[in-house]
This record gives structure tokens, C-alpha cells and sequence, in this order.
């Protein structure tokens, strides 16, 4: 097969797909997105519009293939779905998705016609990280999965993420591919874009090493309970008694933590069918004790219809908070009616919450103010530095049993590391069927409970304050500066 064949350049891009998949969680090959970027920008190098934008589809279409596959597990084995049916909707969620690279492809070439000056890698990692922010924010209320930056958590561009975040890592690697690829392709200026390259990685690696925030307090006992109740078991009335008093019991021996944190909806059933009964006998307990519960369960709102995704504190202080940033498909329905008539026909019941508001103030647990996130909120960097200068610690309570013993549950726990090295903070992420962990300011994990266990994972964590320079700067500031440098370049290059 010759090097020019079209074939060959639509299977490197194909394979360069894997390859960026393989770099996120579980399989934790980080410098191959390097490889994987490296092999898709080549692919796109002297091709139409056309056939960038379909090199950049064959990449979506393996990247998003292999790593959101569990999606076909949610629908079928918790959904009760058939299997031909969940195959159909995996595939048109995986296709859907995998317009954004191809989108990515399209204009970085097309750009590129307009001004034939311009190299078409030179301009590819601004336009790969806007694109990013498009699905990551715009679309369907954000799917960031699977976005470049969350792969590099044990590299030294994992120094730049207190200061740049997501967005900003992401163009970091894109450029540094985009690097790799000049010095392999082009002679003249070599030494300075390897030069380039190492400051990148240096300055990277030095960064690792700034502690940004401080402690302003004793360590804090914590306990994380880990109920392990199956999915298709939660939400039956008949199981509902053996559900409480099991975290009830769990809670009594843990009355040595100052903060007690149970995973989403640990508590099936709605805040008014358990609060005279059970919930304010044990906020009384945790009083007593000297203990906070942090726990979640459904609010029911002052209007018909009225649905809330919540987390409660009991103890000292009672308070919720109503989730904010909903799951589309999974808490509320985009693109109805059309979405719900499909959903109707296949007999798959999904939730129909409705979106707490925006300025909640902060819950309070074992002394300090903490940043509240439930599940799907954890994998939004500006969901997390809002308000973050009054909180001392981040709690995200989580019910991933909806997949199974998919890949899932790993790449959430990466995305969750990521808020705490963001932010400077410690991180307590209770989840149902795991993976339950305490996770450091650096974004390494403290302790972790085995998956798919009944257990609860005790510890310490300090109170920290201060800020990042990404919580000052946020994701918006550091997409503009890109958009900005974008069209500086083009502006510079027309010049020329």
C-alpha cells in the first residue's frame, strides 16, 4: 500500500482514534495522545475539507467507540433494553459525538483555503480546543468526556492545571504534537521548536511542584459509605427498609468522623416520605455526636411536577442543595418531543428533574463550607471554582451503578481528580457501587474502596484556603485568549 493512498491515510486517522481512547482511564497510556494526535493532524495535512472532515469522523467514530461503550451497557443491562435496540442508540450516540473532531477537521483545512499561506497544523490546536469547548459546554448542555486534558493527570502537563485548566492543558497538547510533527517534517527552525518543547515540559514539571493553597485548620476525620445497592434493586419499594437501616448502621459506627458522606440518592425514596421518621432522628444523633451527614436524596418542589436531584446536610447545620447541571437523556430530555416518543417506544423510563438555581449558598459539614456536586456535575471545572474561595473542601456524591462493570466508573474518577488539583482541595467522592475515594489537592488518591463492595472508606482531610490562578482566570477566559490568538494569526499571516 502506497503512502499516499487514501485508504491508508483514513486508517492511520481510524487508528489514531483507539490510540486516544487508550490514553484515559482504565488503560492509563497517557503519552499516547501524543501518538494519537500526531497521527490524526498528519492525516489532515495537504486534503479538502471533505476529506479532513471525514478523517476526523473515522477518528471520532473509534475514539468515542471504544470510550464511551458503556453506554450501550447502561441502556441495555440497567435500562432493560434489548440488545439490538441499545446497539442502535449506542451507535447514534457514538456518531453524534463524533461530528465535533470532524468538525475540528473541516475548519482547520477550510481555514487554511482562505489563506494558503497559513500551514494547516499551525492553527490546529486553537481550533481543536474551541471545538472542545463547543461539545464540552454549548451542546446539549456540555459532554466533556473524553477531552485531551484529562488524560495527562500523571505528566508534567498536569502542573499547568491549577494554572489553565482543562482548556488550556488541552492546547498545551495539541501544540506540543503539533511541535513533534514540525520537527519531524520541517528543517529550518528545528532547534527552536525543540526548544520550544522542552520549556513546555520543564515549565510543566516545575509547576508540579507550587503548592497554590495552604491548610487553615486540623485535619478533619472523614467516612465515605459505600452501599453497593444494585441499580435494579434501588428504587423497589420492598427494599426501601433494608436500604436505610443499612446506612443507618453504617452511620452509628462512624459517629468518631466529624463528616459522614453517603453517595446520590442513597436515600430511595423522597425527602418528605422519610424526614419526620428517620431523617431528623438521625440529624439529632449527629448533633449529639458531634457529627455532619452529608447525604442525597429527591426533593419534591412547591409546584406540580417539580423534581429535585438533591443533597442534604444533617447534624449542626441543615441545609440542600439542588443539583444545577442536569444529565441530558438521564435527568431531563433535550430535543423533545421527538426524543421522549422514541424513549416512550423502546420502554425506557428516564428521570425528569428539574435544575436547581444558580447562586445555592454553600452546605457546611465539620466546620467548613464545602462545594456541593452531584454526579454528572464533577466533570465541569467552572461548576467547581464558583464561590470556592469561602469553601474549605470538595464533597461529589455519585451513583455510576448505572454501568456496570464498564469502563465508566474509572474515567469518572479521573474527571473528579481533576477538580481537585483545579482547585487546590480536598475532594471526598462518596459513591453507590464505587469507586469511592479521598482524593489529595494534587489530585492523586489518598484512599480508594474496592468497587462493587458494601464498605466504608474512612480517613483525614485538611481544610484548605486560598485559590488557583484557574479559579481566578475560569474556563471562558482561557477559550477567549484562544479565540483571540486565533485570530491574531490570521490577521498576522493575511499581513504577510
Amino acid at each position: 500500500m502506497r503512502l499516499s493512498s487514501k485508504i491508508y491515510w483514513d486508517l492511520l486517522a481510524t487508528l489514531a482514534g483507539v490510540l486516544y481512547s487508550l490514553a484515559f482511564a482504565p488503560f492509563d497510556v497517557p503519552y499516547l495522545m501524543l501518538v494519537s494526535l500526531v497521527l490524526l493532524f498528519v492525516s489532515w495535512q495537504n486534503t479538502t475539507p471533505l476529506q479532513a472532515l471525514y478523517r476526523g469522523y473515522l477518528f471520532g467514530l473509534a475514539a468515542f467507540g471504544l470510550g464511551v461503550s458503556w453506554v450501550y451497557v447502561s441502556i441495555h443491562n440497567f435500562g432493560g433494553v434489548d440488545s439490538v435496540s441499545s446497539g442502535l442508540l449506542t451507535t447514534l450516540f457514538v456518531a453524534f459525538w463524533a461530528i465535533f473532531p470532524a468538525l475540528a477537521a473541516y475548519l482547520s483545512v477550510k481555514i487554511r483555503l482562505i489563506n494558503p499561506r497559513l500551514n494547516v497544523i499551525s492553527i490546529v490546536p486553537m481550533v481543536w480546543v474551541l471545538v472542545e469547548y463547543l461539545r464540552g459546554y454549548c451542546v446539549l448542555n456540555g459532554f466533556p468526556w473524553l477531552q485531551v486534558a484529562y488524560s495527562q493527570l500523571e505528566t508534567p502537563f498536569a502542573g499547568y492545571i491549577p494554572v489553565l485548566g482543562v482548556y488550556g492543558v488541552s492546547f498545551l497538547v495539541a501544540l506540543t504534537a503539533v511541535l513533534l510533527l514540525s520537527i519531524a517534517q520541517v528543517k529550518k527552525h528545528r532547534g527552536a521548536m525543540i526548544a520550544m518543547l522542552l520549556g513546555l515540559w520543564l515549565t510543566g514539571a516545575g509547576l508540579k511542584t507550587i503548592n497554590w493553597t495552604a491548610a487553615m485548620g486540623d485535619p478533619i476525620r472523614v467516612s465515605l459509605i459505600q452501599g453497593n445497592v444494585s441499580q435494579d434493586q434501588k428504587w423497589r419499594p420492598e427494599n426501601l427498609l433494608t436500604t436505610l437501616n443499612f446506612y443507618k448502621t453504617m452511620t452509628e459506627a462512624h459517629w468518631d468522623s466529624k463528616v459522614i458522606v453517603w453517595p446520590e440518592t442513597a436515600i430511595p425514596a423522597y425527602l418528605s416520605e422519610v424526614n419526620d421518621w428517620y431523617l431528623q432522628p438521625l440529624s439529632q444523633a449527629a448533633k449529639e455526636h458531634g457529627s455532619d451527614l452529608i447525604v442525597s436524596l429527591p426533593l419534591r418542589g412547591d409546584v406540580v411536577h417539580e423534581r429535585y436531584n438533591a443533597v442534604m446536610t444533617l447534624g449542626k447545620d441543615i441545609a440542600t442543595y439542588r443539583k444545577i447541571h442536569l444529565l441530558p437523556f438521564g435527568e431531563y430530555l433535550p430535543w423533545q418531543p421527538v426524543s421522549g416518543f422514541v424513549l416512550d417506544s423502546l420502554g425506557l423510563a428516564l428521570g425528569n428533574f428539574t435544575p436547581g438555581a444558580i447562586d445555592q449558598a454553600l452546605l457546611k459539614a465539620g466546620g467548613y463550607a464545602f462545594i456541593t456536586s452531584i454526579c454528572y456535575e464533577d466533570v465541569f471545572g467552572s461548576a467547581t471554582v464558583k464561590n470556592l474561595i469561602d469553601a474549605a473542601y470538595l464533597v461529589n456524591v455519585t451513583n455510576d451503578g448505572w454501568f456496570g462493570h464498564s469502563i465508566e466508573p474509572q474515567q469518572h474518577l479521573q474527571m473528579a481528580r481533576m477538580r481537585a488539583l483545579e482547585t487546590g482541595r480536598y475532594l471526598l467522592r462518596a459513591t453507590n457501587t464505587g469507586i469511592t475515594a479521598i482524593v489529595a489537592p494534587d489530585g492523586s488518591v489518598i484512599k480508594q474502596a474496592p468497587p462493587f463492595e458494601a464498605t466504608v472508606l474512612t480517613g483525614e482531610i485538611i481544610p484548605m484556603a486560598g485559590v488557583t490562578p484557574y479559579t481566578r482566570l475560569g474556563d471562558p477566559m482561557v477559550v477567549v485568549l484562544l479565540a483571540l490568538g486565533l485570530c491574531g494569526v490570521l490577521v498576522l499571516e493575511r499581513r504577510r
